[in-house]
């Protein structure tokens, strides 16, 4: 016997079997080894983060990341009227947006949480082939913005070449499976590299020159360190719903989107 949920029929809202909401949030077989590839991830990411020279191995990645984070400045500083001069990225992984205008306490926190966000959506679309390659385009779209805006850099064009000829060969390995990871790769080092940074400047060293001293002092209260507590947390939070978006929406077999015919490289 089915125990229904319903709302008065005078809302407008169907009728849906309790079983039924609940098994949309109930990951399958196939997103459960998703989860655990993405939290395998976040362990070796942690791992090797500072580890020489094996942590070479996600350099390119890390600046991926860098890149993503500069982007969310750049994306809130334009929305609130700021003229971006350029984009850099340099070897150390770091990165500098120089604007003109906006405003500065909403941009500031932009960089962590458009990151964050980014990492989010990359997770999300993961748990499905047919959108790890749509994102791919729109991966795309935010490499010509960023080569654009950070021109002037050769690091970054490099960087970029690179990480697109990565996607395209993994395009073909699989039919996309090997995308798919990829995809979940580089979602999982987004909103990871903002938790680790975060970390790292403000709790551990204790840095002084970083975006959450800048809003701090903008906003003329509270310390930086708890301002960079809160965006950690609002990262998580980010990290969390991309992985809860992604059994929801993305119920079908691996063997079936293995066998949709969008975008088929066989």
């Amino acid at each position: 016997m089915l125990d229904w949920y319903s709302y008065p029929a005078s809302r407008g809202i169907l009728y849906e079997p309790l079983e039924r909401r609940a098994s949309r949030i109930t990951p399958t077989a196939d997103q459960r080894t998703l989860i655990i590839v993405a939290c395998v991830y976040a362990v070796v990411i942690a791992i090797i983060w500072h580890v020489p020279y094996i942590k070479l191995v996600i350099y390119p990645f890390k600046l991926l990341t860098v890149a993503f984070h500069e982007f969310g400045h750049a994306a809130v500083g334009l929305c609130t009227g700021a003229k971006i001069e350029s984009i850099e990225l340099d070897p150390n992984e770091g990165g500098a947006t120089r604007m003109r205008g906006g405003v500065p306490w909403l941009t500031l926190p932009a960089g962590y949480l458009g990151s964050s966000f980014v990492g989010a959506a990359l997770i999300a679309c993961a748990f499905d082939i047919r959108a790890s390659k749509v994102v791919t385009f729109v991966l795309a779209a935010f490499f010509l913005l960023t080569l654009w805006w950070a021109r002037r850099d050769w690091l970054t064009w490099v960087l970029l070449i690179c990480m697109a000829g990565l996607i395209v060969g993994f395009w073909f390995i699989a039919n996309g499976v090997a995308l798919q990871f990829l995809v979940l790769f580089i979602g999982v080092m987004s909103c990871l590299y903002s938790l680790w940074d975060i970390c790292d400047d403000l709790i551990f060293r204790k840095v002084n020159e970083s975006d959450a001293t800048a809003f701090a002092k903008v906003v003329g209260c509270f310390p930086p360190q708890l301002w960079g507590v809160l965006w950690l947390i609002i990262s998580l939070v980010f990290f969390a719903a991309g992985i809860i978006i992604g059994i929801v929406a993305f119920k079908d077999p691996l063997s079936e989107q293995r066998a949709d015919d969008f975008l088929n490289t066989r």
